[in-house]
């Protein structure tokens, strides 16, 4: 017998080896920012957040009221509401489709979440957008919503917390989008004559008629590490004026440093940062 035939691989256990079981997708998440591996049982369980560089991966609404509210003490108002599509709107595709598959991909029935919730012991109304929902765009339903849980806490003497997340407003209802932007205002004016404390948290993205709007008309303003938070994106503004914007412009941390936002606070001390702001402010 030659040397070769005492290595040679035979054609059974190749086979065996090519049956061996593999592993399922989506065990593992590469981390974005600085490529790190993390299980993605352990990510999920936990506040989303980069183990080794703190990346702020994206929420959906039942994630980040897990995240900022005590258990089992969100308790949510108007689920029933759906959009009436006004216009009839159709593109590629019909609006009502895009309605049915955006409830099918995110678990929600519209872009934002509201209730009444207590974080740590504090009872707030609380309204929570999720980008998973066509881009957490902001309609006629979005800002009926908010608009109400902003009459309850008027009614209760309650503080209001809103976590944006947006691309804008929904460009299927056309102007009746835009004027949930006044609607909206209009209801945080009176929780201002009513000395209701607001916050408001920016997470990744919050953008367009959100941030042109009650995002950014809060008592007080919180932002996500490294949020992206304008009306315009950077490209749109880059090709409008002609010029290179400044590194980081956009960002949560270039907002601070220009006054736009009042803190920076990461997620797994945001529920102990609304506490304290509660307490002070209520």
């Amino acid at each position: 017998m030659c040397a070769w035939s005492l290595f040679k691989r035979s054609p059974k256990a190749a086979t065996e080896t090519s049956d061996r079981r593999q592993l399922p997708d989506g065990l593992w998440t590469k981390c974005p920012k600085c490529s790190a591996i993390t299980y993605t049982v352990e990510l999920n369980n936990g506040s989303k957040l980069c183990p080794k560089c703190n990346y702020h991966y994206r929420l959906n609404a039942a994630e980040r009221i897990n995240v900022i509210c005590d258990r089992n003490t969100f308790e949510e108002i108007d689920i029933s509401l759906r959009s009436p599509d006004p216009l009839e709107f159709k593109d590629s595709v019909k609006y009502k489709d895009r309605i049915k598959k955006a409830e099918k991909t995110s678990g929600d029935t519209e872009a934002v979440r509201t209730g009444v919730a207590k974080i740590s012991g504090r009872a707030v109304m609380l309204g929570v957008m999720n980008f998973h929902y066509m881009g957490g765009s902001m309609g006629v339903v979005v800002g009926e919503k908010l608009a109400h849980m902003i009459e309850i806490a008027c009614e209760k003497s309650l503080p209001v917390v809103i976590v944006c997340a947006s691309g804008g407003a929904r460009m299927q209802e056309g102007i009746y989008s835009l004027m949930q932007m006044a609607k909206v205002s209009a209801a945080l004016a009176r929780l201002s004559q009513y000395n209701l404390p607001y916050i408001a948290v920016l997470t990744d993205p919050t953008t367009g008629g959100v941030a042109a709007s009650f995002a950014m008309q809060a008592d007080v303003i919180i932002a996500e590490p490294d949020a992206l938070i304008g009306f315009a994106g950077p490209r749109v503004i880059e090709q409008t004026i002609k010029r290179k914007l400044p590194e980081g412009f956009q960002r949560a941390e270039f907002l601070l440093q220009h006054g736009m936002v009042d803190t920076v606070v990461t997620r797994d001390k945001l529920k102990g940062t609304l506490a304290n702001l509660l307490d002070l402010l209520h």
